[in-house]
């Protein structure tokens, strides 16, 4: 891959998305939803006392305390304190938004020691959520299974030929995770256009390549493709579904996907949870489960499917600031799926761009194909036309944050030129 002239937007920057502004979603975020996160990971844990009042010092912190630097000297000390020299005696209200949620994700790794008991020890914080996100959707894991395992004995029957339209529907369920009502779409990719249910679920799709991405895949034979990988839970197991086709059906021979190296943002998806979630899809007694699993550890273990971690996925940093070695090894790939509203937020800088932005001229920068697969649940989102937003506007006041609305956007800038 050639990749992108571009190393950030081509268009001026605006300013930071900042948790200041009463009534928007950073300054809930800050006020509400963070002292809940974290009195939830007091409630599931059994924490010492000396823990919990860790904890409980960071709620009261929140949100008019003062930003200070890390003391629990782990292998991410220094690089932290670099990154909080701007910050440093700020209080939580007037830094960025990104930087204080990738700063209060570590600041619970700190107060729960969670580096201090070594990497086979270490208590993940968010655990039972994560688990119970499996065990709470087991039906609609069936369901899924049984759709993924018909298609691809479809190909196998098409001489091992990609079916565009379950693609498309898998994207669909990516796109949705655990809102997708699996009931609403047909074992046969066939009837998805008949189907009056979907319709109404693509009409809140406000931007849909999916036609695009499926188009490009259906050409691809024997590539690497990534997926920068979002939520464990029911989501992970819709981007392995995803996954599995594109190994099995031959376009991808080699996926990697690219995993968080700690917890964060609750519910993000590490390594342990991708092997975990094999694992428990193993164990159910759902032929169609255990097909899917076994497919899935066949491919770890043949070396197509590739987990990997890096620093920067859990840096304060946006991802047109992200390090060039791994930008280097991003830029191999003949497509990369970008999952979930954090990941969305990173690839826009997390910046106050106008809605009707081009997608392309803000993420040109990025080093191979992209596909963005995000439901809205924060008031930023590019791509709309002016007419589409008046008339959400009218339809749906918390359009931009409730999680009803999504986008799947296809961008390559390997193919932007960089101006003469």
């Amino acid at each position: 891959m050639l990749g992108s002239p571009f190393r950030q937007p081509r268009l001026p920057l605006p300013p930071p998305m900042m948790m200041s502004e009463e009534g928007s979603f950073a300054y809930f975020t800050l006020t509400q939803r963070m002292p809940a996160i974290v009195q939830r990971v007091i409630d599931e844990n059994d924490f010492p006392t000396s823990i919990v009042n860790n904890l409980e010092s960071l709620i009261q912190s929140l949100p008019n305390g003062i930003v200070r630097s890390l003391d629990d000297k782990e292998p991410d000390f220094t690089q932290w304190n670099r990154y909080l020299e701007p910050y440093i005696g700020q209080r939580w209200l007037n830094i960025p938004w990104f930087f204080a949620e990738a700063y209060f994700f570590r600041r619970i790794l700190e107060a729960t020691h969670y580096f201090q008991a070594g990497s086979t020890q270490a208590v993940d914080p968010f655990s039972l959520q994560k688990r119970r996100g499996l065990e709470t959707t087991l039906v609609s894991i069936r369901e899924l299974s049984t759709r993924v395992n018909h298609w691809i004995e479809q190909a196998k029957h098409d001489q091992g030929n990609l079916e565009p339209k379950s693609l498309i529907a898998l994207l669909y369920s990516v796109l949705w995770g655990n809102r997708a009502d699996l009931s609403l779409w047909p074992i046969d990719a066939g009837e998805l256009d008949s189907s009056q249910e979907i319709h109404l679920e693509q009409n809140h799709i406000l931007v849909d390549d999916t036609a695009l991405i499926a188009e490009r895949v259906a050409r691809f034979e024997g590539v690497r493709m990534d997926v920068i990988v979002d939520n464990a839970g029911f989501e992970l197991v819709c981007d392995l579904c995803v996954v599995d086709f594109l190994l099995t059906s031959h376009a991808a021979e080699v996926i990697y996907l690219h995993l968080k190296s700690q917890p964060m943002f609750v519910s993000d998806a590490m390594i342990q949870d991708v092997q975990d979630t094999i694992k428990f899809l193993a164990t159910t007694r759902d032929q169609d489960v255990q097909s899917l699993a076994h497919r899935l550890q066949d491919y770890l273990d043949q070396g197509r499917l590739l987990c990997r971690e890096d620093a920067f996925w859990t840096s304060p940093f946006v991802f047109w600031e992200m390090p060039e070695p791994l930008r280097q090894e991003l830029a191999q790939s003949a497509l990369i799926l970008i999952k979930g509203d954090a990941n969305y937020r990173r690839c826009l800088g997390n910046r106050t761009w106008p809605f009707t932005t081009a997608f392309a001229d803000i993420v040109c920068y990025f080093p191979a194909p992209l596909v963005a697969l995000r439901t809205l649940k924060s008031e930023l989102v590019v791509g709309l036309g002016l007419e589409q937003i008046a008339a959400l506007n009218q339809e749906d006041s918390e359009w931009l944050t409730n999680g009803q609305w999504g986008v799947i956007q296809f961008v390559d800038p390997t193919a932007i030129t960089a101006a003469p």
